[in-house]
């Protein structure tokens, strides 16, 4: 009959203790998001686009998005703030609610990009909704100034 307990030695026995996990956690950001409503749930997803693709069109989202870009390079924009650029090893968040992402798209026309973004959704609520353009046109002064 086969042994299925791990060896002494493996990471699942009970010899030798590993010490890496002392410095094993880098801290990428911190934020104080708004509180979370009963009986909202958690997603985690991955987000790819090809070179130069522009993303998703203007939306909003109804509960706080975390992330982490993996590969490449995002164009981020949240209303009220400058779009920026947000680069393979760098974090980003959202406050969702009421506020408007106009963009998430992949800087790079020679690279695919891909983040990774953990959210957390209302109950009964789509995890992500567009905007349309009459929204757009109405909230046109929340919006930062374009880069000529």
């Amino acid at each position: 009959m086969p042994n299925n307990e791990p060896a002494a030695n493996s990471p699942g026995g009970q010899g030798q203790r590993s010490e890496a996990w002392k410095t094993a956690v880098t801290v990428i950001q911190e934020a104080k998001p708004p509180s979370f409503p009963e009986g909202a749930h958690a997603m985690t997803l991955l987000v790819e686009f090809p070179p130069g693709d522009p993303g998703t069109p203007p939306h909003r989202h109804f509960g706080p998005a975390f992330g982490y870009v993996l590969e490449g390079e995002m164009l981020f924009e949240l209303e009220g703030e400058p779009e920026r650029v947000i680069r393979a090893g760098e974090a980003f968040w959202e406050p969702g609610g009421d506020v408007i992402h106009y963009q998430d798209g992949n800087n790079r026309t020679d690279v695919p990009s891909r983040f990774i973004v953990a959210m957390m959704c209302e109950p009964d609520k789509p995890m992500l909704v567009l905007v349309d353009e009459d929204e757009l046109e109405q909230r046109k002064d929340r919006r930062a100034p374009r880069p000529s």
